[in-house]
């Protein structure tokens, strides 16, 4: 049985776009061949289920009950990677009781692949998140991402700053970053629901045939190649596929190479 892998997406602070950022995980991890559920921490309602419904639960992630189906399932076999989206002001929390109940323990023992996706926003306030995630990412992959969906300008106010808060966690932390999408597009596939992929391939929630904007879906295409570059060039199938699947990967950290890969991706999905 592969060793189950968690990934966490999340920040204390909110509108920094950490649901965009695993519907793209989700997506990428699709295109790649690799089985995964995703839990929605944003009890009762669920923003990336309505993108995600097939593979995806919403959780009440401050209940032990909740806690339970998340974690007490996860040597049950395939499918053995497990995307948790964190709602907004829960991080610390949930990597406190994470450290209670011995997770991280687990994780720094080898039992668990455990990586952390920690949105940014522009703010002072994340920077000092940074500080106070970065004691308990002990056996933890830990990405500081820069998501740019929002338009967002990150800390162009003081730069002495914010390399003094990286500096802290420079041998801990990879940074990534997301690109902007364009405004029109972006709404466009929130209006429609689906996953990004869906919406270039020109399908709709059921799979049925719809009419898109070609421009907004060539947008759409571009930009999730870049963002697979930046996960390409992390490694991260490397990351959620342990060595007892017998897997390795053949991906390049090259842009031109994640955007072919993604525009075969999406036109085979079209075929489909």
């Amino acid at each position: 049985m592969a060793k189950p892998t968690v990934v966490i997406v999340g920040a204390d602070k909110g509108g920094v776009g950490k649901t965009t950022v695993s519907r793209t995980l989700l997506d990428y991890f699709s295109t790649k061949k690799v089985p995964v559920r995703a839990f929605d921490t944003e009890f009762p309602r669920g923003t990336l289920k309505r993108f995600h419904p097939a593979n995806t639960e919403v959780v009440d992630i401050t209940s032990t009950a909740d806690q339970m189906t998340v974690f007490d399932t996860l040597n049950t076999g395939s499918p053995s990677v497990t995307v948790i989206d964190v709602r907004a002001g829960l991080l610390s929390p949930v990597l406190s009781s994470l450290r209670k109940i011995g997770f991280l323990e687990a994780a720094d023992a080898g039992q668990i692949t455990f990586a952390v996706f920690h949105i940014l926003g522009p703010s002072i306030s994340s920077l000092d998140e940074i500080e106070e995630t970065a004691d308990s990412m002990t056996g933890a992959k830990y990405f500081l991402v820069k998501n740019f969906i929002n338009d967002t300008q990150f800390f162009r106010w003081d730069r002495d700053t914010y390399n003094s808060y990286f500096r802290r966690i420079k041998d801990t932390a990879t940074q990534l970053t997301i690109p902007k999408l364009n405004q029109m597009a972006y709404e466009q596939v929130e209006v429609a629901s689906v996953p990004f992929l869906k919406f270039v391939a020109n399908k709709g929630p059921r799979d049925e045939a719809t009419n898109y904007s070609f421009v907004l879906r060539g947008y759409v295409r571009h930009w999730l190649a870049n963002v697979w570059s930046e996960y390409d060039r992390i490694g991260l199938t490397n990351i959620v596929r342990s060595p007892s699947q017998g897997e390795r990967s053949t991906e390049k950290p090259v842009q031109r190479n994640a955007e072919k890969s993604a525009e075969r991706s999406t036109e085979k999905a079209a075929e489909k």
